[in-house]
């Protein structure tokens, strides 16, 4: 076989594969329906159940104050509330919680701190931790940079009327989202997942998750679904299949929105998807025989199926990467008819997806188009950290849970931040590959391509810039902290998983 024919075959199955992902998003696309605010009746004033809400911290000294005053302010019954800190901290963030906490029980809030010998279990074992604690019926859970309305429960409660209902979720917004364009293309694919997907899946009664936070618990769900877990990284989707494997019923919110920030640096960022990626083949790993076994309809298994493999998509852009800039000597006798339909199922269907998104939430039409092209280009240049994410998934053992460093309103000084993955600007070699690429195809008068080929070279560009840039930043603060005489980990807060 010539080395023409092995990269055009390789081209073709790459492409064949991401067909699939672009067949489920079309079909996603078709079926979303945006429907108007509907409000559920409330409970009679005797009916409203005891709820506990959670707080998993650690190390959150820049937003630990904002959450608990803000669950503190819920209007709900205050006899049927109670607020648990769970707080693993070993910073500053201790004293922050001790003081909002005491001044909540002076005002007549029950509110305590829970705290445990170890961090074992990571968020996961410190909600199990809390949940022998609790006195809730329900259990609300909030990360620690969400900043719920006073109303989220009085809107969500009302939802376990009925008795098979094991967990409400709602749809995350970003209070962040237009600080700069590296936070509107977060936004925008958080916001596929928050608006399309999981409407999507709930409108057809197919499987979804538990989102980790801005979410309430039936307790007797989470103990009948076998407890909080902690042998993948992603708790919260483990236990959303096994409770709904075991009968139990989610409800999704979409209407009713809890604020919280997107990382502002693409350290955290690239942890956080690490985590979630991690995580999702770990859970695939661990369910996907039960799935397969389990007296579901076969449309629920393959969704399940879609769901939980969506990450190994990573790699085949990865792969995709590699062969592209070799196409317009090799590939260019594919066909015109060929690559136009691949182009309209593996890129058109990410646009319309995105785009789709973002209209349903009034995002105003210029908004949109470079949202979306930021968001395609930082899915692109975070490829290869998340292919290194879903192969390490696809190993024994569970990995540390690292969280998501969160800004909040603190000043620069105090703010943590995640380090990045090793070989920072890895990307970098990727941009300088499709800038090879871009000069070939320009010599060979594939105009065509042109479009296609700039965007993967813009979103390597960006992602290896963006983290070489903050390389360096975070080499000169530990430095300049020593030289005033500071605690240079103060600065730099939590390392990304090695």
């Amino acid at each position: 076989m010539s080395f023409e024919a092995l990269v055009s075959g390789l081209y073709l199955a790459t492409l064949s594969a991401l067909g699939l992902f672009g067949l489920h998003r079309v079909w996603m696309i078709a079926v979303f329906r945006w429907r108007a605010r509907v409000e559920l009746e409330p409970l009679p004033a005797d009916a409203w159940p005891t709820v506990t809400v959670q707080l998993p911290l650690y190390n959150e000294r820049t937003v630990a104050a904002r959450v608990v005053r803000a669950v503190a302010a819920f209007d709900y019954p205050r006899e049927r509330l109670e607020i648990q800190v769970l707080d693993d901290s070993s910073d500053e963030t201790r004293a922050i919680v001790e003081a909002e906490v005491d001044e909540l029980v002076r005002r007549g809030i029950d509110a305590k701190v829970v705290r445990r010998p170890t961090r074992a279990g990571f968020k996961a074992g410190a909600l199990a931790h809390g949940l022998t604690l609790a006195r809730g019926e329900l259990v609300a859970v909030f990360d620690a940079d969400f900043v719920p309305r006073a109303d989220f429960l009085r809107r969500l409660v009302p939802a376990f009327r009925d008795e098979r209902i094991g967990m409400v979720q709602a749809r995350w917004e970003h209070e962040n989202r237009d600080q700069d364009l590296f936070t509107r293309a977060q936004a925008t694919l958080l916001d596929g997942h928050f608006v399309i997907e999981s409407t999507v899946r709930f409108d057809h009664g197919l499987f979804f998750n538990f989102n980790g936070t801005a979410g309430i618990w039936r307790r007797t769900a989470i103990e009948s679904a076998g407890g909080w877990q902690h042998d993948t990284l992603t708790e919260d989707l483990d236990l959303s299949y096994r409770a709904q494997l075991a009968g139990w019923r989610f409800v999704y919110a979409p209407h009713v929105t809890a604020p919280a920030e997107v990382p502002a640096e693409l350290g955290a960022f690239q942890s956080q998807q690490h985590r979630w990626a991690k995580g999702s083949v770990q859970v695939g790993r661990k369910l996907g025989a039960r799935i397969a076994r389990a007296p579901l309809s076969p449309r629920v298994k393959l969704e399940a199926f879609a769901h939980l493999a969506r990450n190994t998509g990573h790699p085949l852009v990865v792969l995709l990467a590699l062969l592209l800039p070799m196409l317009p000597a090799e590939g260019a006798h594919l066909g015109t008819w060929w690559n136009l339909a691949a182009f309209v199922v593996t890129t058109l269907s990410v646009i319309v997806f995105y785009a789709r998104g973002q209209r349903a939430i009034g995002r105003p039409l210029r908004r949109r188009i470079v949202d979306v092209t930021a968001a395609m280009a930082l899915g692109i240049g975070m490829c290869v950290a998340q292919t290194r994410a879903v192969l390490s998934g696809l190993l024994r053992g569970t990995g540390e849970f690292v969280r998501t460093p969160k800004r909040g309103d603190a000043p620069a000084t105090v703010r943590y931040h995640a380090l990045l993955a090793r070989w920072p600007g890895l990307e970098l070699l990727f941009a300088l590959w499709f800038t090879w690429g871009l000069a070939r195809a320009v010599q060979a008068g594939l105009w065509g391509s042109l479009p296609f080929l700039g965007l993967f070279l813009a979103g390597f560009a960006w992602v290896g810039t963006l983290s070489v840039r903050e390389r360096l930043r975070l080499r000169v603060k530990p430095q300049h902290a020593r030289e005033r005489g500071e605690d240079a980990s103060v600065l730099v807060g939590e390392g990304s998983p090695g």
